[in-house]
């Protein structure tokens, strides 16, 4: 293709309407996150749009340190393969908060972590993601790969729909700061594998239904990941780009200091630090708890602003990628008490009735 076909098409991709699909470079694959006819095929509606039962958060138990039936090693050929990501390029690496996105297009990346340490289980905050469908809107989810295998019917059908991309969060949300390599392996390769299983038992019951060609469109692997407390080392973020994980991080932390001002006012600061390229962290495990009234505020503010919200992996295809050396919530150096406010290395949810000190980490 030559230079101004080339520059026209990207002319045209920076004045289509707000709708419009992402605009590709040339040669570059158009990216798929699922399928309407396999979400539809393989669950009712009452089925996606779950209960309050979904939001219930269990108590604090003692660490599970259980893995995956299957470590990287034991997986056959073909499926280990199928995880196998290229290296991160240079221009991706870093600590990823936000993008500069072509021709200040008004999109935004409005992404949920679904957060699961090795001593409790989360929940499931159905009401987003009925609202997201609702609206027929983009998202991404971040998620624990202990999370998943807690929730293994919710995320079949997060992976299954067409709108949602998935992320890694790590297993246990480990803080990888705290962890050298053989620790943030064990962090970032079981949560592969048991993405992988999942997708697995998607394809069986697929092709039970007559729809196993649908499930080509699902990823075969988790193409990004975010780090639990935002915690980065310059050993981690080599160990990532290695494996080939984009850090994603957030310019917009969607739900700070949600113990003490109301849903309106926290919308009104996302509203007003929101601009085109932002990356907006909230939550999708039923913590924090006013998460799903802030995110109508929100939505309802950016349809009015004439915002467009996109996937991750979509958003980081619109320009360039705005990076840092160590991430942080909203100022550097903030999430730092982080690091002595969760044991076990980021992975056990503090228990001031049973302090864990010296629980040992894979």
């Amino acid at each position: 293709m030559n230079a101004p076909f080339r520059v026209l098409i990207l002319a045209f991709c920076l004045f289509l309407l707000p709708a419009a699909a992402t605009c590709l470079s040339a040669g570059e694959k158009p990216l798929t996150f699922g399928s309407g006819p396999l979400q539809s095929g393989l669950w009712t509606p009452a089925e996606l749009a779950g209960s309050a039962a979904d939001r219930v958060i269990g108590a604090v138990s003692a660490p599970d340190p259980s893995l995956p039936p299957y470590l990287p090693a034991d997986l056959p050929p073909d499926l280990l393969a199928s995880l196998a990501l290229p290296p991160v390029p240079p221009e991706l690496r870093g600590v990823i908060r936000r993008v500069n996105v072509r021709g200040g297009r008004k999109v935004v990346a409005v992404t949920f972590d679904l957060c699961e340490r090795a001593n409790n289980v989360a929940g499931y905050e159905n009401r987003i993601i009925n609202l997201l469908r609702a609206h027929k809107l983009k998202a991404t989810f971040f998620a624990g790969g202990k999370w998943m295998r807690s929730h293994p019917e919710k995320t079949l059908q997060l992976m299954a729909d067409p709108r949602f991309e998935l992320g890694s969060h790590t297993w246990t949300h480990g803080n990888l700061a705290l962890m050298d390599q053989a620790q943030i392996r064990a962090q970032m390769q079981p949560t592969q594998v048991q993405y992988a299983l999942l997708r697995q038992e998607l394809v069986r019951r697929a092709e039970a239904r007559g729809l196993g060609a649908r499930v080509a469109r699902v990823p075969q692997a988790l193409r990004v990941m975010r780090l639990p407390y935002g915690r980065s080392s310059k050993l981690a973020l080599e160990e990532l780009a290695r494996a080939g994980y984009p850090v994603i991080q957030w310019d917009v932390e969607g739900e700070r200091d949600e113990e003490v001002h109301s849903p309106a006012t926290i919308a009104r600061t996302d509203l007003a630090l929101i601009r085109p390229g932002s990356i907006v962290l909230m939550h999708a495990n039923a913590v924090p708890e006013k998460t799903f009234e802030v995110l109508t505020r929100v939505l309802k503010g950016l349809r009015k602003r004439g915002y467009e919200l996109v996937t991750l992996s979509e958003l980081l295809r619109m320009g360039k990628a705005e990076t840092v050396a160590d991430g942080y919530f909203s100022e550097p150096g903030d999430n730092l008490q982080y690091d002595a406010i969760f044991p076990g290395k980021g992975t056990l949810k503090p228990d001031p009735t049973r302090p864990y000190t010296t629980v040992p980490v894979p």
